[in-house]
């Protein structure tokens, strides 16, 4: 408040509307584009893509027009060849006067093509002397509607940035100078400078790469460091040997061969299990990969070293999926086994409760009800969670708990992460990735329909139905909504009973009952039914190798993840199977493009990164649970994952170069060593940039 310009009103507006509260604030607050100033076109060159563009030019004349609240103010605009019109709907009396038919004026605006003519709305308008030298880049900042009724202009920040950057204030930089060095990066002094006042693009380029650098390095600075204060606090079961019921099952009861990439994560779990460390794994791999069969021998691991293990899915279905799975395969190895959910029953539930706290219970399957404290046992050494993104930090952070020395974490998710996601939202979380399909697995063909061929589609659906096929029809909605023209489930379910009447139609949605839920699944699991008609409940944790056929209905409505993991429920068996996206003709660019990447790959980490890139990193995979805001003001995660690998091996060679850590404050780290001295206060500040505070002891273990 204290800068030239500002003063104790501005200032509180300004923090209100864009957080700007300190010097600091306001340097770190970059243009959100740049005006290119050193060219003026000519009227003749305009078009209607470009951005804002200069042009040099007099006023003929000036017409109000409008009455009211249409009021406005109109000119007519030369270049000496071309005409342009220019309109403003605010300030019109200001405007009018200050601005003389016949001076030539340099404007700089939006053109706009209207009735065949150029025109521009509100443009900047001064003076124009074609002997001054050209402004060059011009960035654009953040304004909000509130600011520019408050007066502050496009001008106004440009103006305060520049009183700082010219009262020659101190800029320490907040990198040591082996890593600028290293990476070539440019100082923060002249990275700041050329953020707001670029001298080329080039140099611009490199002042974004060294703020973006400098925001993500903290970041996995952070990261890393706390992993490894973990890792050094937190011992783990050693399991010392792979035993019996391993090597059986391995030579006996698996029912198919192992694929190269099942036994490359195998090897990283058993070197997780016998370091001495806690694992904690997270473990990708597509629908159909085979995690399943990849957690359930690294649960004999540890039962083969004398300890218990659990499996945690979101849903009563999934659950119940993976117990008869797991009980097909443990009867044969004579283990065990137990289902624990919302709905067990009492006296089935005494009977767990007593059977893991003597041990008699070797794997327990369950859902959220395992979290409950009241399920103790008796040495639990390795838990599982699937879909791990349906399950808060917070719940996944109490399995640990359930042991006195904590079990090793293996967490999976079919939804593929984009890697510079993972690298932060589980970069204290070591990752392996399950690259290969099962043998036998034919890929799903995807086709984009529009309403228009909705007849020729459901023949195509009669086709499969006819040659003993299943089929699921997802909807966006349970019941209709008069303010979205989506197809709801009642509507659907309704349509498809009538175009199938000799076909059983079973149907299922969140707002069920349990017990209907699971009446109506049963159905088409035992193939009862033939068609399914569902909301996006069946996303996860349905297995029905007969069903060929998955028609999305309104599929502009889901993300690309989603899509994946829906498309996931069919190409189950060894018949081909399809994906059917419908949607209206009349849908954007940018939705069609979103739709076809569906039809072109069924590669999850390529649609995973495609949809980041369209929808940005956002809430993906839990963001907001992970423990970490990421408030970044200049790095994307979608966009960026070459400097953030950079990023990631600077903090890497910090840590190794200064082993000693002390956790002083919530908000600040001291790194002690010869090689590299960082200082406190540098460090906190960044700390405190991007928000990565942990409140207490507590916190630290809910992040993983």
């Amino acid at each position: 408040m204290y800068l030239k310009g500002v003063g104790p009103v501005r200032g509180k507006l300004l923090e209100d509307e864009l957080g700007i509260a300190t010097l600091r604030d306001l340097l770190y607050t970059a243009p959100r584009r740049y005006i290119d100033r050193r060219r003026v076109y000519r009227i003749s060159e305009l078009s209607e893509d470009m951005p804002d563009v200069q042009v040099a030019g007099r006023f003929l004349r000036f017409t109000h027009e409008g009455e009211g609240a249409r009021r406005r103010l109109s000119a007519l605009f030369t270049d000496g060849q071309s005409m342009m019109q220019v309109v403003w709907f605010n300030r019109i009396k200001q405007i009018a006067e200050a601005y003389t038919p016949g001076t030539t004026y340099l404007l700089l605006g939006k053109p706009g093509l209207f009735k065949g003519t150029w025109s521009m709305a509100h443009p900047e308008v001064e003076p124009y002397d074609p002997l001054k030298p050209p402004e060059g880049l011009r960035g654009v900042y953040p304004l909000t509607e509130t600011l520019r009724r408050r007066g502050i202009t496009p001008r106004t920040i440009p103006a305060l940035v520049h009183c700082v950057l010219a009262s020659r204030a101190r800029i320490n930089d907040s990198l040591p100078r082996p890593i600028l060095e290293k990476y070539k990066m440019m100082t923060l002094h002249d990275a700041l400078h050329q953020i707001h006042c670029p001298s080329s693009s080039g140099e611009l380029k490199a002042a974004q790469e060294r703020l973006k650098f400098e925001e993500l390095f903290y970041l996995q600075l952070h990261i890393l460091r706390y992993a490894r204060v973990r890792n050094r606090r937190l011992r783990g079961h050693v399991f010392s040997h792979v035993g019996t019921h391993f090597n059986t099952f391995y030579s006996d009861v698996l029912p198919f061969s192992l694929t190269g990439a099942q036994k490359r994560v195998l090897r990283e779990i058993r070197e997780d299990t016998r370091s001495g460390l806690q694992m904690n794994r997270l473990l990708q791999g597509d629908v159909g990969s085979g995690k399943t069969m990849v957690a359930f021998m690294s649960m004999l691991l540890a039962v083969d070293n004398g300890l218990q293990a659990c499996l945690l899915a979101p849903t009563e279905i999934l659950a119940t999926q993976h117990y008869e799975t797991l009980c097909e395969w443990c009867e044969q190895l004579g283990l065990s086994v137990r289902l624990l959910t919302g709905s067990t029953r009492l006296r089935a539930r005494r009977e767990i409760d007593e059977g893991l706290t003597n041990g008699d219970i070797q794997i327990l399957v369950g859902t959220h009800a395992v979290i409950e404290d009241r399920v103790q046992f008796h040495n639990l050494g390795m838990a599982v969670i699937d879909e791990q993104h349906r399950f808060g930090v917070a719940q996944r952070a109490r399995i640990w708990a359930k042991n006195n020395i904590p079990p090793h974490v293996l967490v999976m998710t079919a939804t593929p992460i984009p890697r510079t996601l993972a690298m932060t939202l589980y970069g204290d979380l070591q990752v392996s990735v399950i690259d290969e399909l099962p043998p036998g697995r034919k890929p799903v063909t995807t086709v984009l329909r529009y309403d228009s061929g909705r007849m020729a589609m459901w023949q195509g659906v009669g086709r499969e139905l006819k040659a003993g096929r299943q089929v699921y029809v997802v909807v966006p909605l349970i019941s209709e909504n008069e303010k979205l023209s989506l197809r709801s489930l009642e509507e659907c379910y309704d349509a498809v009973c009538e175009i199938f009447p000799h076909y059983t139609v079973a149907r299922v949605h969140g707002r069920m009952k349990p017990a209907e839920k699971d009446f109506q699944m049963q159905l088409f699991v035992s193939g009862k039914a033939q068609i399914l008609v569902a909301t996006t409940v069946i996303e996860v944790g349905v297995n029905v190798p007969n069903a060929s056929v998955m028609v999305i209905e309104n599929a502009e409505r889901f993300g690309l993840s989603q899509l994946h993991q829906l498309r996931g429920r069919v190409g189950r068996g060894a018949d081909k199977s399809y994906c059917i996206l419908m949607t209206h003709e009349k849908i954007s660019a940018t939705t069609r493009k979103r739709l076809e990447i569906m039809t072109s790959t069924t590669d999850g980490f390529i649609i995973a990164e495609a949809d980041m890139h369209m929808r940005g990193p956002g809430d993906m995979e839990g963001t907001q649970q992970s423990g970490l805001a990421l408030n970044l003001r200049h790095a994307s995660l979608a966009t960026d994952g070459q400097i953030l690998e950079l990023a990631r091996e600077a903090a890497e060679g910090v840590l190794n170069a200064n082993p000693v850590i002390d956790r002083r404050t919530a908000d600040s780290i001291t790194l002690k060593g010869p090689a590299i001295q960082l200082a406190d206060s540098d460090i906190a500040l960044l700390a405190g940039e991007l928000q990565l505070r942990f409140a207490n002891d507590r916190d630290w273990s809910i992040i993983s």
